[in-house]
């Protein structure tokens, strides 16, 4: 037989009195788990200092010409914008929607292929055993310190002899592939994903690239989700080597904005007014997936 518990029971009137109690106990710990406000001060500042580029190219673009040289400019916006961003749009020297959709596939595609390629070299170190491995995955991250500018020459060359210049292929195919996509997912998968589960997956009769896709892309999530947004705005934002191997018939919009640049040298409005419609379309895409962005950096600094 089990011992009986000598301790009574609370009584209802014993958990009505301390109700209160522990409301206040819990508003406490909640108390003291907010940070001090001089936090929200200085963080709020960080956001104005970052924010304000891009409302001073949304200032200088709802202007006129003349606008960024009066010294007693109002700092309240104009009423120019429309009327800037359609003399873009319909500027034959910079051929805007082609640009913008250039920008909007290709580095939709180098997103997608550096996720999955990053992916399927992370999980391949970090969980399968194979000859090399170490030496393989030292010699990927130290690809990372060689200088971009170092093979220009011989890759435009390449491009040059098989007839891709000027077209997309070229900005695409070079960047599918990323060194430090493949290290970041090959240390969070290390951290993530326990071997017990992987055995378990091979014991359930699962071979490599079904355990791959059933066990590790999903765990995988936050980190691909991340590297995914950061390698997106990298690519819209690369200059380089689409101002290089593209010609103005069919430019990306960083390579658009140049000519702009050189189509309207003195008009700042209307320069300005094409920078932040670029910025644009990264602003909404921060703020449709800022909650996965925080998921990914969290989860990437509490594991291990």
């Amino acid at each position: 037989m089990s011992a009986i518990d000598p301790t009574p029971l609370a009584t209802p009137e014993v958990l009505i009195e301390d109700a209160p109690a522990r409301k206040r106990g819990r508003r406490r710990i909640r108390h003291l788990n907010r940070p001090p406000w001089w936090i929200y001060g200085i963080l709020s500042a960080v956001i104005l200092a970052f924010m304000f580029p891009f409302y001073w190219s949304f200032l200088i673009g709802s202007k006129d010409s003349h606008a960024i040289y009066d010294p007693n400019m109002s700092w309240l916006p104009g009423g120019n914008f429309l009327e800037n961003a359609a003399s873009i749009i319909s500027d034959p020297s910079v051929q805007f929607w082609r640009a913008l959709w250039n920008s909007l596939y290709s580095s939709a595609l180098i997103a997608v292929s550096v996720v999955f390629f990053s992916t399927l070299a992370g999980w391949a170190f970090a969980k399968l055993r194979f000859k090399g491995s170490r030496v393989l995955l030292i010699f990927t991250i130290g690809t990372m310190a060689v200088p971009a500018q170092l093979g220009v020459v011989p890759l435009y060359l390449l491009f040059a002899e098989i007839g891709w210049t000027g077209r997309m292929g070229a900005v695409i195919v070079p960047a599918m592939t990323s060194a430090f996509g493949v290290f970041w997912m090959t240390q969070y998968l290390q951290q993530t994903v326990p071997d017990e589960l992987v055995e378990a997956a091979r014991v359930d009769g699962a071979s490599s690239f079904r355990t791959f896709l059933s066990v590790g892309i999903p765990a995988a999530r936050p980190a691909a989700a991340m590297l995914g947004l950061f390698t997106f705005v990298s690519s819209w934002n690369n200059f380089f080597w689409p101002f290089i191997i593209l010609d103005k018939q069919n430019p990306t919009l960083p390579v658009a904005l140049s000519l702009l640049q050189s189509a309207h040298f003195k008009d700042y409005s209307l320069v300005l007014t094409g920078v932040f419609l670029s910025t644009l379309p990264l602003l909404v895409l921060f703020i449709f997936a800022g909650k996965q962005l925080v998921s990914g950096i969290m989860q990437g600094a509490v594991k291990g």
